[in-house]
This record gives C-alpha cells, sequence and structure tokens, in this order.
C-alpha cells in the first residue's frame, strides 16, 4: 500500500462511514521504530503529507491510521510558528494537560461533512515525540496547535473526535 504510488501521490483516507474502515480507525497504532534511512518510513510519511495537502483533503492535521497505517505517526499543522508549517510527528505521547479548557470547532477527514464545537481540550498540552532524524522532542503546545496535537494522537489511540463530543453530552446530561 505505501510502496504502490510516487511519494507524492496521495493515500485512500479511511472513513468512518465505511464499516472496515471505522474498525481499523478504532485499534491503537504502535510505535515506530525511528531510522532516518528507513526508506519505506520515509516514503509513508511523504505519502500522508501529500494526502493532507491534497485538494480533496486540505486538513491541519492526518494521522497513519486514517490511511490505514497503524502506526504512532502524524502531521501537524503548527499554527503557533511563522507561516504554519507542517510537521511530522512519530510516537508522540501527551505528558500532561492544562486544566484550562478551550472551545473549538473539530472536523476530521475521516468524517465527512461534519463539524462539531467540543469544549473538552486543553488549552495547553506538554508533549513529547520523535522526529525523522532520530531526534527526540519535549514541548509545551498551546491554543489551536494544541487542539491539532490532540486530534491527531487521539487518533492514535483509537479515539475519534466524535467519543469526546458524545462524552459532553453525557456529563451535561448528568449535571442537569
Amino acid at each position: 500500500m505505501i510502496m504502490d504510488a510516487g511519494a507524492t501521490v496521495p493515500m485512500r483516507v479511511f472513513k468512518i462511514t465505511k464499516e472496515s474502515d471505522s474498525l481499523l480507525l478504532r485499534k491503537n497504532s504502535i510505535a515506530v521504530d525511528v531510522d532516518p534511512k528507513d526508506a519505506t518510513l520515509k516514503k509513508l510519511v511523504d505519502r500522508m503529507y501529500a494526502t493532507v495537502r491534497d485538494s480533496l483533503s486540505l486538513g491541519a492535521g492526518i494521522a497513519a491510521p486514517q490511511v490505514g497505517i497503524l502506526k504512532r505517526i502524524a502531521w501537524v499543522q503548527r499554527f503557533d510558528k511563522p507561516d504554519f508549517p507542517f510537521e511530522v510527528i512519530l510516537n508522540p505521547v501527551i505528558k500532561q494537560y492544562s486544566e484550562k479548557k478551550q472551545e473549538c470547532a473539530e472536523g476530521c477527514l475521516s468524517i465527512p461533512d461534519r463539524r462539531e464545537t467540543l469544549n473538552s481540550r486543553a488549552y495547553a498540552i506538554l508533549v513529547e515525540y520523535d522526529t525523522m532524524d532520530a531526534g527526540h522532542k519535549i514541548e509545551m503546545v498551546e491554543d489551536f496547535t494544541a487542539v491539532i496535537f490532540q486530534h491527531e494522537i487521539d487518533h492514535l489511540n483509537g479515539i475519534l473526535y466524535l467519543d469526546h463530543l458524545a462524552q459532553e453530552q453525557r456529563d451535561a446530561e448528568r449535571s442537569n
């Protein structure tokens, strides 16, 4: 699947509207061995970038499960940096969530034609991840960029943003 096409060719986005896709999107991803010389890893990362930047997608991030690969790899758009670059993160883990929450609209390439407002995303997160050059980073990410990180890392854990929406609705019903 990864090597079937060139590095600039987008991959098929898995959607919850197809049962087999939905089942895969609900699974946990496994850690990836970071090797800068791994041609398959490089091509997967390149094709994921082509997919998130494709005119049919145009998302702010994408996780490997969304293209059918259960590996802990994601692209995130960095609205906290000049020119809003996309960066690839490998094996990300959120180490800490702020108590402060933010309200934000979320959509998802795997959930067609829906956008919902969530109130449960942390305003800031401390995230740890590997880079393609075998580096390791720990950083505090805030605001909308933190939402993107949380959303994509959720995908790596088999969680969709609709799960948070359902939890918020259950919590609201309990408090009434």
